[in-house]
């Protein structure tokens, strides 16, 4: 199968080891198909390593691809190794940096261990060393700048990666570098520190800390090595110590400094010689304390490089690891070319004189033994002016010990132990670093301070958060200046009818008064315009009671003004009102009715016996019609037999009275 861009992106997610088979051909095995705990479908295994083999899966839950790291089973069946495993695992997750990748969950699926964590689309640093070594210095530092970063994130959550190589570090399509594997590697040495798995160390051989080789013990000093051979990998290509076998490569990083990458390629500056040199000295006392240490020292060379200084002899002398007698010596043809400017190595005796010839009886023997004695006194002043100038210009220094996320009195004693006093004037807030322990220090971990000198210690008050203050019922200014006094800052402002709010107060907030926040959070004001106005419905003609009951809804005041008769309006409805229909109001405003009482009811006359004539009209005079109709019987006499309405009875004004006439 041909390498695809599929495969080649997702080799290096979360395999804990050294790479055991090709990561350019996707593989299958029985775990394919598999729904781990009832949420991630397995794929295709994409890596395998010494401990875990990494698999593509589905996360059928929330509808995305992950990496699903798996342990192997012969590991995953050893229940304290599996409970240090998931203890590590929930320690990584807790690591949320950009340059991290991210651990999703931990699951035992009937005894398979596993990890769901984050796909990254892209290649390795390995890839990267494989095409474009050696890389010039300014591009190799921008790489290792964000591993750094991730590694001092984790180094100050008390976390040690111990297995940092280019394989480790991955590089998405968008750019973004990103660390993988934390958390495993210091599982499986918590157990065993010298576990071999085919023939191999924890940790990749290549990167291994002499510590680790010695002892089996590590600290962020480790990580600090590991990064250090990386950079230097990728400055020249090649990897500092090469053998036939793991074990000579062991030796090596014992025994053996880290050479000067301008050995290999020249033109490297002198003081990215000494970074490199202060990374890896075998000696981890003199490394940088942590992995954002050693951030700081490459900001200061990255800065170096930016401005085209090639030769920075002060920088040079600052990353330099200083040598003691304890350690041996360098000859001087392997001695970095910086150590010369720093150090100067004082004999333990004064050198013989040169041999001289057969003995020579003159009157000048004395002068000879003055002479002799005046080159011996230069000799010594020089040797003192010496020790005198390395005493003033270096020996009178020590370098700050890295306490950064120590306890007020684990960051005193370490300060005490390196014969330093603590002073601890300052606080500080701090995004990442617990309250109560130390955010930053003065001078900076890894710098110059005279011996029995003092060390400002800033102190963490942890995550700066403020409440967001109950602004409700305030004008608009006054929420504005409460909010400024708790470092918060004013978002949007939005008007809103109110009813019960006076105009020009506030209504709410959002987020709402009581959440926590971070400084400088933009907090929305929601201020009353006052009631809401109200267009008048037209009621003419409609029920009186519907009218007055939707007015008394809308805050209106509404009132039956009069009542008046209507031959066109029913009894109860609206004749007019009072503004009319349409009309803009607001609550409180009044609104009058006329209500019809219906039509005038007039009393209906008795015509009975009356003559036809007569009878209609007396009818008429009084608003009436009449209709006259024969009666059962009609006998052509011309007067009233019956009348309907009858005599007595009211009808409407206008209405029709009926005649039967006989």
């Amino acid at each position: 199968m041909t390498p695809d861009r599929r495969s080649e992106r997702h080799a290096p997610a979360g395999v804990a080891a050294t790479v055991n088979e090709p990561t350019s051909t996707l593989v299958t095995d029985q775990l394919a198909g598999r729904v781990l705990d009832g949420r991630y479908r397995v794929g295709a295994r994409i890596a395998r390593g010494g401990m875990a083999s990494v698999y593509e899966a589905t996360d059928l839950r929330l509808d995305r691809t992950v990496a699903v790291k798996v342990m192997h089973p012969g590991l995953g069946d050893d229940d304290e190794f599996a409970a240090r495993f998931v203890r590590e695992a929930r320690a990584a997750a807790r690591l949320s940096h950009p340059n991290v990748v991210a651990v999703y969950d931990q699951g035992d699926d009937h005894g398979t261990v596993f990890l769901a964590m984050e796909l990254i689309d892209g290649i390795t640093l390995r890839d990267v060393i494989r095409k474009e070594a050696p890389i010039a210095p300014a591009r190799a530092l921008a790489l290792i700048e964000p591993v750094l970063s991730a590694l001092a994130a984790a180094h100050r959550a008390g976390l040690v990666h111990r297995d940092v190589k280019p394989e480790n570090v991955l590089i998405a399509d968008d750019g973004r570098i990103k660390v993988a594997d934390f958390g495993l590697a210091r599982a499986v040495s918590a157990d065993t520190q010298h576990t071999a798995t085919g023939g191999v160390l924890i940790g990749t051989v290549s990167y291994l800390a002499p510590e680790l080789v010695v002892d089996g013990r590590a600290d962020a000093r480790a990580d600090v090595y590991a990064a250090g051979v990386v950079l230097f990998e990728m400055l020249t290509g090649t990897k500092p110590h090469e053998g036939e076998t793991p074990i000579q490569v062991a030796y090596k990083h014992v025994h053996e400094d880290v050479p000067a990458p301008s050995s290999l390629v020249p033109g490297i500056p002198a003081y990215v010689d000494a970074l490199v040199a202060r990374a890896t000295a075998r000696d981890r006392s003199h490394r940088p304390a942590d992995a954002g240490v050693l951030l700081h020292q490459v900001h200061r060379v990255s800065h170096a490089l930016a401005e085209g200084v090639a030769d920075d002899p002060d920088l040079t002398a600052d990353l330099t690891p200083l040598l003691f007698s304890s350690q041996p010596q360098p000859q001087p043809q392997d001695a970095p070319r910086d150590h010369a400017e720093r150090t100067t190595f004082l004999p333990t005796q004064s050198p013989p004189p040169p041999a001289a010839g057969p003995p020579v009886r003159t009157g000048r023997r004395p002068r000879r033994r003055r002479g002799l004695l005046a080159t011996v006194l230069a000799v010594l002043l020089v040797a003192g002016l010496g020790v005198g100038a390395w005493w003033f210009l270096d020996g009178r220094y020590t370098s700050t010990p890295g306490v950064l996320g120590l306890t007020r009195a684990a960051a005193a004693q370490e300060l005490q132990d390196a014969g330093l006093e603590a002073t601890f004037e300052d606080e500080a807030y701090s995004e990442t670093v617990p309250a109560g322990r130390v955010v930053a220090t003065d001078p900076a971990p890894g710098a110059k301070v005279v011996d029995g000198g003092s060390v400002a210690v800033t102190l963490s008050l942890g995550k700066e958060r403020y409440d967001v203050p109950k602004l409700a019922g305030l004008t608009e200014d006054k929420a504005k200046a409460a909010l400024a006094a708790t470092h918060l800052v004013v978002g949007s402002t939005e008007g809103a009818w109110s009813d019960t709010v006076p105009k020009g107060t506030v209504v709410s907030t959002s987020p709402k008064a009581g959440v926590t926040v971070r400084p400088d959070t933009a907090v929305s004001l929601v201020v009353s315009k006052g009631p809401q106005p109200v267009t008048l419905k037209d009621w003419v003609g409609k029920s009186s009671d519907d009218a007055l009951a939707w007015l008394d809804g809308k805050g209106l005041d509404g009132k039956v003004t009069s009542e008046e008769y209507s031959d066109t309006v029913d009894d109860g409805d609206v004749i007019s009102m009072d503004p009319p229909g349409g009309t803009t109001l607001h609550r409180g405003d009044d609104v009058n009715l006329v209500v019809s009482q219906g039509p005038e009811l007039v009393e209906v006359p008795g015509v009975r016996a009356q003559g036809v004539e007569a009878a209609t009209s007396t009818l008429e005079a009084l608003g009436f019609k009449v209709v006259t109709e024969k009666a059962p019987g009609y006998l052509g006499l011309g007067f009233v037999y019956a009348q309907s309405p009858g005599g007595g009875d009211k009808a409407p004004k206008g209405s029709t009275i009926v005649l039967e006439i006989i």
